[in-house]
């Protein structure tokens, strides 16, 4: 497909990929509507648009899923955008909590040629900032096989974080307060059943009360029993 699409529209793609990502179920109007803060009625008219441009498959009370077509954009504009990020983190100094922002402003423009030097440029990294894969030239996704939240892990085990959810910036903020940053260690303590948050120890740092919320929002690697 040649035509040039419309910022909006690839963010609907975008989000789509996002919300059916590792599922095989169809992305319902109302999920895309919350995650785009959107009308439902306006969700509806754009979900219509792609479906006629083809990049979507669309029934009405029935959700909607991405054609191959539309699967290939989403994840070219989620490739820009990680890319972006990259960037950012390493080589201008930004904190990964000031970068989602800005990466969203720069993974609409449309250069292969650009994309492909910032790419070599950074040395073909294979995750972003927050952790999240970063597609290939060729649209192929390395998901870590491994990865688990912190809120699943056992007692006695020791960890470690391999990424964080970068849709919220007071958890980045907060993370980075406590200085638990991606390659942190951590050591599982203890889990308390009252509210279902949990104690670790950063390796050669101070120990933590974590939050479920914050758990379920960080991806972690099992390195061994303690």
């Amino acid at each position: 497909m040649n035509e040039i699409l419309s910022h909006s529209e690839e963010n609907y793609l975008k989000e789509i990929f996002h919300l059916s990502e590792g599922t095989n179920q169809k992305v319902s109007t109302n999920a895309l509507a919350e995650r785009l803060n959107a009308k439902a009625s306006s969700i509806t008219d754009m979900l219509k648009k792609l479906a006629e441009k083809k990049l979507v498959s669309y029934i009405k009370y029935k959700g909607c899923e991405l054609t191959d077509e539309g699967e290939k954009i989403a994840v070219q504009i989620i490739r820009k955008h990680r890319l972006w990020e990259t960037f950012l983190v390493n080589k201008i100094e930004f904190g990964w909590e000031e970068v989602h922002d800005v990466a969203e402003q720069l993974e609409h423009i449309q250069s292969i040629k650009l994309i492909d030097g910032l790419d070599k440029f950074l040395g073909y990294p294979k995750f972003d900032p927050h952790g999240d894969p970063i597609p290939d030239k060729e649209g192929k996704i390395s998901y870590r096989k491994s990865k688990i939240q912190l809120s699943e892990t056992v007692i006695n085990s020791l960890v470690e974080v391999v990424s964080v959810n970068e849709d919220s910036l007071s958890l980045l903020k907060y993370l980075d307060e406590i200085e638990l940053n991606l390659g942190t260690e951590l050591k599982i303590l203890e889990r308390y059943t009252f509210d279902e948050s949990i104690k670790v120890k950063i390796v050669g740092g101070q120990e933590l009360n974590l939050s479920k919320k914050v758990a379920e929002n960080i991806g972690v690697r099992f390195i061994s029993e303690i």
